[in-house]
């Protein structure tokens, strides 16, 4: 049998990890082992990150929410029941925006939600 020469698939392998490590600061852009290590880390905290920005923007959202029916002299917890009561399908995303861009609609929203309770 012959000798096989792994010698063009490693450095391919390499050129791509080290091209996917572009933007890294020193060693973790220019030597193989600690831009793999680096690049494997990045992926792993893009992953995570991908679901937490969900969750930080669902906390914003209710932040927003909650100064704009505090205004109205309510509570988001109770805003929130009285939408609910009320049958008003609106989620926090779509209330967020609608309080900072267009205050009259939500204030009709907030007295609905009053009534209901």
């Amino acid at each position: 049998m012959s000798k096989v020469n792994s010698a063009v698939i490693r450095k391919q392998k390499h050129k791509k990890r080290l091209k996917q490590a572009k933007g890294f600061v020193g060693g973790r852009r220019k030597l193989y082992t600690v831009a793999n290590e680096a690049r494997k880390k990045a992926l792993e905290y893009q992953y995570r990150d991908r679901r937490n920005r969900k969750r930080d923007f669902r906390s914003l959202w209710i932040t927003r929410i909650n100064a704009a029916v505090r205004e109205h002299g309510m509570k988001y917890c109770n805003f929130i029941a009285g939408i609910k009561v009320a049958g008003i399908e609106l989620d926090r995303k779509t209330l967020a925006e609608l309080a900072i861009k267009n205050p009259e609609a939500f204030a009709k929203v907030v007295e609905a939600a009053k009534a209901a309770l």
